[in-house]
């Protein structure tokens, strides 16, 4: 026999007293009587509602397609209220006709009409309200938390529930957790990070506008905002439901020093970022080249950095490779960049006349700086041209590199061609030896042709 003061007994007499409760509501809805009468208006209304969550459905998606200009989070809200209409129909209706029977006919036969419009109410205003978390896995975890206490409460069990599960509980020596326990520390902790998540955006949306503050202090402000607001989240959800943390302090110590022998490079990338945004070498709208990489810096994260190229691909480059390897930074203390790119032209063509029509070419091409003037330089004689270096300044490398230079070359091209000044390619003389086997080949060849 079991103890009366037992926990676990407690929880059998729990168990048995909530069973008792549902098994008592089932019999009561079974048996003839209002209770059944009740419970079947109620399916009735289920299946109308059903039937005009299928057709204001269709009504709502044409009315929005018709519709030009919306934003995305009007387009959200549409999508939402459209996927939850059967339930908003059937909230409407079993609370239309609560009213009706509590005014018209008998109040006291309608106590399940009205519990079932009052708990669909409240179902629709969880579910928006959820959306507040984004975490998906949480967002559902919240959702289906409040559903089944506001469900508990609204038919007076929550209690005996709570009960129920702080009897579910695992006791090793003065430490003691409950179900009901971690189901609280999870509720807690989650609208504690949501609310830390609505702060943190605000303040981060703030920060940016501010543009006394540099770019990189900013994604630094904002990155310690959020790990400041999370940190106090999560310590005050779990110290507000009674779980003391100074007993796996050891624990915690010996998990940290695992973790850093296997997170080492998380934790270089972590350190690397902080350094970064410190020491502002780079920021957010810098132009950048590492290794074939050339893009700028989109945003800035505690593991990666985001570049995006011209060609629209976005690479994720690792925060410890910007540190320790070598990176061009093209707007790092100013926007000024020149470029050269190289050419040739025929020996026969007047090199004084080549430069002064490459450097006046070059000036007339949008983006090339006047007042850095481009210069051009003879830099050797090769095999089929002489050839040439054209220097050039530009003012803004974020509207790409590979096109100004293609202008420069169709500029260089349109002006010579219009002065007579030619661009040689490589030629190659064959000189065939009299008395070699391809001479005799073709000789033989030539006397065996037809006359």
């Amino acid at each position: 026999m079991i103890p009366e003061s037992h926990p676990f007994s407690n929880f059998l007499l729990s168990l048995q007293a909530l069973f008792d409760g549902v098994l008592g509501f089932g019999e009561s809805i079974l048996s003839p009587g209002w209770r059944q009468n009740q419970i079947l208006i109620l399916l009735a209304l289920v299946a109308l509602a059903w039937v005009l969550h299928r057709v204001t459905g269709v009504m709502l998606q044409n009315w929005v397609r018709s519709r030009e200009g919306w934003s995305k989070w009007q387009l959200r809200v549409v999508v939402q209220v459209k996927r939850r209409l059967g339930l908003i129909w059937f909230a409407l209706l079993a609370g239309l006709l609560y009213q009706v029977m509590q005014n018209v006919t008998w109040p006291s036969r309608s106590y399940l009409i009205g519990l079932a419009a009052t708990l669909a109410a409240i179902y629709v205003g969880i579910a928006f309200a959820a959306r507040l978390v984004r975490n998906r896995p949480l967002r559902r975890m919240v959702t289906w938390g409040l559903w089944i206490y506001a469900t508990l409460f609204m038919l007076n069990v929550a209690d005996d529930v709570a009960l129920f599960l702080d009897g579910v509980a695992l006791t090793v020596g003065e430490f003691r957790l409950s179900v009901l326990t971690i189901l609280t520390a999870l509720v807690v902790v989650g609208a504690l990070l949501t609310m830390a998540r609505l702060v943190s955006t605000t303040t981060a949306a703030t920060i940016r506008k501010n543009e006394d503050i540099s770019p990189s202090m900013q994604v630094l402000a904002v990155k310690g905002v959020q790990i400041l607001l999370y940190g106090l989240a999560f310590f005050i959800g779990v110290r507000a439901v009674g779980i003391d943390l100074t007993g796996l302090a050891v624990l915690s110590g010996a998990i940290g020093v695992g973790l850093g022998f296997g997170l080492q490079k998380v934790v270089s990338n972590l350190v690397s970022g902080v350094i970064i945004l410190l020491d502002k070498s780079i920021k957010p709208g810098d132009v950048i080249s590492l290794g074939e990489t050339f893009g700028w810096i989109q945003t800035l994260g505690a593991r990666y950095a985001s570049v995006v190229t011209r060609d629209g691909k976005e690479y994720l480059i690792p925060n410890e490779d910007l540190i320790t390897g070598q990176v061009v930074n093209w707007s790092h203390s100013n926007d000024f960049v020149r470029l050269d790119i190289y050419f040739g032209t025929a020996y026969s063509d007047d090199p004084h006349l080549v430069r002064k029509l490459a450097v006046e070419a070059a000036k007339g091409v949008d983006r090339v700086l006047s007042y850095k003037a481009p210069v051009c330089h003879i830099v050797g004689f090769g095999d089929s041209s002489v050839d040439y270096i054209l220097r050039f300044w530009i003012k803004d490398p974020t509207g790409g590199l590979t096109n100004i230079r293609g202008n420069v070359y169709l500029a260089l091209w349109d002006a010579f061609k219009e002065h007579g000044i030619s661009i040689p390619f490589p030629q190659r003389e064959v000189k065939v030896i009299e008395d070699s086997q391809l001479a005799l080949s073709r000789a033989a060849a030539s006397r065996d042709m037809p006359e």
